[in-house]
């Protein structure tokens, strides 16, 4: 029979912080019998170093009584700091005038009137001495061959932050060897007695210097939480190019725990060299506060995103529509978590459906409707061509009218930049819709009528990371080791993160429905003008995939391969965002331009836009293509994915800059 013995006593968990008590008692006690000979030496050399065991003990006594009220015994000698030893401090000097005290009192004369100041500076240097090389010394056996070296990268006030965190958990095997300032003037200086070996601007001179002495570190750690853009592109090419990992520290307010430090990878995003646009926040909560807002493709990339948003601005009620019965509880689930303090309603429908969805606007009759329903990836609907017509056309007439007949004040369209000189199905589609709301609103705005439904179109480009772009598919070929694959080495498009692009929405939205009405936006606007967000710089597909694996740790064509496959059906080389014809026009609100593309009468449009459902319906896509390119006479249908000679020559003349260059983002539509 195997022996059933109780935990012996001095393993309890419950009594393990009071072991250290006593210990941490038993070894001051023992300083302070020695500093006691020691101070009386000190203070009367011709004395020696002999006492009596009644003098060392009185001093150890002394010494302890001192320390309770200063919390000496519950210091914890490993994260000894300034206020430990501001402790020490009062603790000494009440042990000495204790200590002098009861010397008096017992008829024994002092060494010398300095005696207690000699005693409390030698209990000072030998208390905190001893507890600054613990700390030492433990710092130091930690630091064992596994630990990673580290340069960290930012400004000086941040880096001590992280220094500090780092320092207090020596176990998670970090270890800085060196600082990149982000400011001017630190080369040469120390925080912490780590080096700073130079400005961020001379990062490729720095690390080729590490690697000639060879102490190149493992990882590059960015600590400042605005360091992107084109200076952290220039920090991964380097780091690149001598195989090491750029990683980034979460915000200070994010640490979880407080005293760690958790790396992590740096995120896409970070690359976009996009200067932040100040958005008219009071403007979006007078629009949007107090009111029923709709949303249709709720559950969509866009927008769930601009769910996200109005949910913040105060609607009265918020109604999320969408097609896909997931989509839809995934959204409405996160609401209920996120702000369940808006009152929301979750409705199942198909854009297309004239009597559903003229159903839901009699019954709910929103002030506001964000029209985010569509089908947008391109070869889908190349290769379901009549579902895309009646979705991305006859649907968005559907929500449009519905919607004007029950008293919105607005409706806000998302287009895309497929939408302009289209080679596709769905970026012809969503033209021919731009055309209808165009005339919409064109017709609302000179009727007169302040209370007719004004209709706002927004045209921008990819979002990074939305459904269906290049983004999750390159993740999806990178956790399975490769090859990344990329449709042409010419391939260039805008990108912007979704919640740029739907604040920019929300900010052309306010600016459409409450312009004073006499500046060259509201002109532009009365004639047909669309907002277009300013999306900077296109950026090739493939300069995206290589940074995507750089970031992942690896290195393209050695680690990663890069297959090209060919272009698909519908696509082109670049896209544009505006017209030819159509120059780019400044508004009154940064980050929105405008264009102002080619009208048509509303009643022509509605004719067309009927003739497009009624021989999608029967499945004559032929005959829908035909209507649709009289409705849209710069459609040059590319159903084969043949990259075409202007298209080519244009990428060739202009080029596309890399990845950090400019402002560049944009959403898939």
């Amino acid at each position: 029979m195997v022996s059933q013995r109780s935990e012996p006593f001095h393993r309890s968990p419950k009594l393990r912080p009071l072991n250290r008590i006593l210990v941490n008692i038993l070894l001051d006690g023992l300083l302070a019998a020695i500093a006691a000979p020691l101070a009386r030496w000190l203070a009367a050399p011709q004395d020696g170093l002999l006492h009596p065991l009644w003098f060392l003990a009185g001093g150890a006594i002394t010494l302890v009584v001192s320390g309770v009220p200063f919390r000496m015994p519950q210091q914890y000698w490993r994260f000894s700091g300034v206020s430990d030893l501001i402790g020490i401090a009062g603790a000494s000097a009440a042990s000495a005038l204790l200590f002098s005290l009861a010397l008096l009192i017992g008829k024994h004369n002092l060494p010398s009137p300095t005696f207690p100041v000699i005693y409390a500076l030698v209990l000072l240097v030998m208390l905190g001495g001893l507890r600054v090389c613990y700390r030492l010394a433990y710092g130091r056996a930690l630091r064992k061959a596994g630990q990673r070296r580290v340069v960290l990268i930012g400004v000086d006030a941040v880096a001590d932050l992280y220094l500090r965190s780092i320092e207090r958990n020596p176990e998670d095997g970090i270890r800085v060897v060196g600082l990149i300032a982000l400011g001017t003037h630190q080369a040469g200086r120390r925080i912490h007695n780590v080096p700073i070996l130079g400005h961020i601007e001379d990062v490729t001179e720095i690390l080729d210097r590490l690697a000639r002495m060879h102490t190149l570190p493992e990882s590059l750690v960015v600590t400042e939480p605005t360091f992107r853009g084109e200076g952290l592109t220039k920090v991964l090419d380097a780091a690149a190019a001598h195989g090491i990992a750029v990683l980034r520290t979460p915000a200070l307010t994010a640490l979880t725990p407080a005293e760690r430090v958790e790396l992590r990878p740096i995120p896409l995003e970070d690359l976009l060299n996009r200067p932040q646009v100040p958005l008219d926040r009071d403007g979006m909560e007078r629009m949007i506060g107090g009111r029923t807002v709709l949303v249709t493709g709720a559950g969509g990339s866009i927008g769930s995103e601009l769910v996200r948003q109005i949910a913040h601005l105060g609607p009265a009620r918020l109604i999320l529509l969408d097609h896909g019965e997931f989509e839809l509880w995934q959204i409405d689930t996160e609401l209920a978590e996120q702000a369940p303090h808006v009152p929301r309603v979750a409705l199942v429908a198909d854009i297309r459906d004239e009597n559903r969805i003229e159903r839901i606007m009699a019954a709910y009759k929103p002030a506001l409707v964000f029209h985010a329903a569509a089908l947008k990836h391109v070869p889908i609907v190349e290769a379901n061509p009549a579902e895309g017509l009646l979705t991305n056309v006859h649907g968005t007439r559907v929500v449009a009218d519905a919607a004007a007949r029950h008293g919105a004040q607005a409706m806000v369209v998302i287009s895309t930049d497929k939408a302009v000189n289209p080679s596709s199905l769905m970026g012809a589609a969503k033209r021919a819709a731009e055309m209808y709301c165009q005339a919409l609103d064109i017709q609302a705005r000179a009727s007169g009528n302040a209370q007719a439904m004004r209709c706002i179109t927004v045209r921008f480009g990819n979002v990074l990371g939305s459904t269906g772009s290049v983004v999750p598919l390159f993740r999806r070929q990178l956790e399975r080791g490769g090859p990344v694959t990329v449709t042409h080495p010419d391939m260039r498009r805008y990108f912007m993160t979704v919640s740029e692009a739907v604040g920019l929405v929300l900010q052309a939205s306010v600016r459409g429905t409450h312009g004073a009405g006499l500046s060259d936006t509201d002109t532009l606007l009365r004639g047909g003008g669309i907002f277009v967000l300013d999306m900077g710089d296109p950026i090739k597909i493939v300069d995206l995939a290589r940074q995507m694996i750089r970031l992942a740790g690896l290195r393209p064509e050695e680690d990663v391969g890069i297959r090209f496959t060919g272009m698909r059906p519908g696509e082109k080389l670049y896209e544009e965002l505006f017209h030819g014809r159509e120059a780019p026009v400044p508004t009154d609100n940064p980050g929105l331009l405008m264009a102002k593309p080619r009208v048509v009468d509303l009643q022509e449009v509605s004719h067309a836009v009927d003739q497009i459902a009624a021989f999608a319906r029967q499945g004559n896509v032929e005959a829908a293509l035909r209507i649709l390119t009289l409705l849209v006479p710069e459609f040059t249908h590319n159903p084969d994915g043949n990259p075409s000679p202007a298209s080519a020559q244009k990428v060739v003349a202009e080029g596309a800059p890399p990845l950090h260059s400019g402002s560049t983002e944009q959403v898939v539509q």
